[in-house]
């Protein structure tokens, strides 16, 4: 099996949330790639450079160097959809979470929360008011799309969401 590398990780947020609005434009005439929207984030609007092209509130270089920098790496035809990041929801990051606090002395992979899931974590979490009670076929649904795309030894600690 071939381990996962995870090259969206190194995306910012920022970057991760223009290559998925473009990655899920209904307009779009085929796959966009990351040259595609690296001419998306320099487009001028009314003379002025596109707003992303300024610095980012936590890095010490813009988005513009960011896409480039992806480019020189992987190529501008490289699918944009490959570095979108892709976070738990927050009930599933609240669940991965419960996982991770149980003290196991190997990090949860998502098929041991897919696991945990079916047999009973969430009907604790439910018990214990952290999770709603209407939530386990989603969260079900939502661990196993996630193995499908990453398989079920992806770190599960690498998909939480902190908003």
């Amino acid at each position: 099996m071939e381990p996962f590398i995870d090259i969206a990780s190194n995306v910012s947020d920022e970057l991760s949330q223009i290559l998925e609005a473009a990655v899920n434009d209904p307009d779009a005439d085929e796959a966009p790639t990351l040259g595609w929207v690296r001419r998306i984030v320099s487009r001028t609007t009314n003379g002025e450079q596109y707003q992303a092209d300024h610095l980012h509130f936590d890095q010490n270089r813009s988005l513009l160097e960011e896409i480039d920098d992806l480019i020189e790496q992987f190529g501008d035809d490289a699918p944009a959809i490959d570095f979108v990041t892709v976070k738990a929801s927050e009930s599933l990051t609240r669940v991965i979470s419960a996982l991770m606090d149980t003290g196991a002395s190997t990090p949860p992979t998502l098929g041991m929360v897919l696991e945990a899931i079916r047999h009973g974590l969430l009907a604790r979490l439910v018990g214990d008011g952290i999770i709603d009670p209407d939530e386990d076929e989603t969260l079900q649904e939502e661990i196993e799309t996630l193995i499908s795309h990453y398989g079920q030894n992806a770190a599960a600690e690498n998909f939480l969401s902190y908003e």
